[in-house]
């Protein structure tokens, strides 16, 4: 058994040793420990101990830069997806006068085919854009969505419906583009 730890050591000591072989007369000597190493092995731990805390400091920034740099490219697809809104309900807002016109024809002409399908046309357009007309005739008063233009006495509609629309309101999303002029029952 105790050749077994005798080659165990002899081991280790090949395994930690990687300098060529010597005699042993030319070894060095064990070193041995004074005063002044443990002042240097105290030095070296607050030297361990500032540079964990270096590194401490430096990992906190690195996540704190990479946290801003995510809040950045979040911003900035928020700012493009509200500048294309922006922009799709200022065209849209554009395009009301045209429905407005064809609303008016058919108000007009209510037989005539072509009327009909170029006010089809571009009710399918805004649909498919997102462009949404508000309801109003028949519904109660939303400030949100109607603007009430007239108040008359209506004997069949309760009071603060409407009963007229004179002018169509659209909504792009949930936004309004224009809110529907309309005429209140009293």
């Amino acid at each position: 058994m105790a050749e077994m730890e005798n080659k165990e050591i002899n081991i280790e000591e090949v395994s930690i040793n990687t300098a060529p072989e010597t005699d042993a007369s030319e070894a060095a000597p064990h070193p041995t420990v004074t005063g002044a190493d443990t002042v240097q092995t105290a030095d070296c731990g607050t030297q361990v101990d500032s540079l964990i805390g270096e590194v401490r400091e430096l990992n906190d920034k690195y996540m704190r830069a990479v946290a801003e740099l995510e809040n950045t490219r979040r911003r900035a697809a928020l700012d493009c997806e509200s500048t294309a809104r922006r922009r799709a309900m200022n065209v849209a807002s554009q395009f009301l006068p045209v429905m407005d016109a064809a609303d008016a024809a058919l108000s007009h002409t209510p037989d005539d085919e072509g009327i009909k399908s170029m006010a089809r046309a571009i009710a399918a357009a805004f649909a498919q854009i997102g462009i949404v007309k508000i309801e109003s005739v028949g519904q109660p008063l939303n400030p949100q969505f109607h603007n009430a233009i007239q108040v008359t006495e209506a004997k069949d509609a309760a009071p603060n419906t409407i009963i007229e629309e004179l002018q169509a309101g659209y909504m792009f999303g949930d936004t309004v583009l224009r809110t529907a002029m309309v005429v209140v029952a009293k």
